[in-house]
């Protein structure tokens, strides 16, 4: 009943903005890649439609459609004008957003509202300089929850790992399966479920929202988890830069309040609404299981995590910031929150 209900609400708040969008004098598309009932797409772009609108009086409004292309795509068709907004999972283009590897390393302690923000604040302060989104308008910055290894078989221990086939989604959670001795997969988040149900995997790293979103409940009953998490996701709300550039000033303004780190905030708690939703279903399940990593495991999963964060350190050093100072910088946010 709890699902039908999150579900009609979901469709009922799309059914509204898409009215709304009509009555507006200028329309934004919204490309969206996860399923339609998934926390973005039921939570985040209603938000989003909702503060736009009200910015601007109602003139602009904006509506989600699917289907326009891949999730590693999302980038470059925003950027050639295919749609306005999208989200971005920066891991998923190797090597094309360095600086955003930051936020995802493990030993943070915050919630994705927390980590989004500090992702915000720690991307304006130390990052934007290195146009690592060249060509389009960064709206906000976000991470999901704190990374879980999801799989059938029960996990009890860290050096069960070892061996593994994951499916890992790029960035820190490709070092991370690294240095567990698993072996990584590639795979876009959609295709997350068919892996699992074919065995191509054994496992997933993925936040514990995809317990419900993903329908991971069936495909990888057992959940293990280390604290602070295996790593955070990180990713962007980007918008086409011609686009914005056309409104009003007076709307450009408008939203320029809206974008930022109150966008990034508002997306980050919407993030910790969805990892709750997730572990609800995982409870729902009797044949779910979660296991915590013993203080034995954790203090093992520390001392790793040392040659982890410097590793991510010298890459960003590389790019001619003081990637000592943007750590130290993203925990005190983080902390502060």
């Amino acid at each position: 009943m709890k699902h039908t209900l999150i579900t009609g609400l979901a469709a009922g708040a799309m059914s509204i903005a898409s009215m709304a969008a009509q009555a507006a004098d200028t329309t934004l598309t919204i490309s969206s890649w996860a399923p339609p009932t998934h926390g973005v797409n039921a939570m985040i772009w209603p938000e989003l439609t909702k503060m736009i609108e009200e910015a601007t009086d109602g003139r602009v409004s904006a509506e989600v459609k699917y289907g326009l292309g891949s999730p590693p795509a999302q980038f470059d068709l925003v950027l050639d004008g295919a749609a306005d907004i999208t989200w971005i999972f920066h891991g998923y283009s190797p090597g094309r957003f360095v600086s955003t590897k930051m936020i995802e390393l493990p030993g943070y302690e915050g919630n994705a509202e927390a980590a989004s923000v500090a992702s915000w604040r720690a991307y304006d302060t130390f990052f934007a300089d290195l146009n690592e989104h060249k060509g389009v308008k960064v709206l906000a910055m976000m991470t999901h929850g704190p990374g879980v290894l999801h799989s059938n078989v029960q996990i009890t221990a860290l050096e069960d790992i070892s061996g593994m086939k994951l499916r890992l989604g790029g960035g820190v959670s490709g070092d991370v399966g690294a240095a567990l001795g698993a072996t990584g997969i590639r795979v876009p988040a959609p295709k997350v479920y068919e892996t699992l149900e074919s065995n191509a995997a054994d496992g997933v790293m993925m936040p514990m929202e995809a317990k419900k979103s993903f329908k991971l409940f069936e495909v990888a009953k057992n959940s293990y988890e280390v604290p602070g998490g295996f790593y955070r996701g990180s990713f962007a709300i980007i918008m086409n830069q011609d686009t914005f550039d056309r409104l009003s000033d007076a709307d450009r303004a408008a939203l320029d309040k809206v974008f930022g780190e109150n966008l990034s905030r508002a997306a980050g708690k919407a993030w910790d609404q969805i990892d709750a939703a997730g572990i609800e279903s995982l409870h729902a399940n009797s044949d779910n299981a979660l296991t915590q990593a013993s203080a034995d495991d954790a203090a093992k999963w520390q001392a790793l995590t040392g040659p982890l964060i410097e590793k991510v350190l010298s890459e960003v050093s590389a790019k001619g910031v003081d990637a000592v100072a943007a750590h130290a910088f993203i925990v005190e946010q983080m902390s502060a929150e």
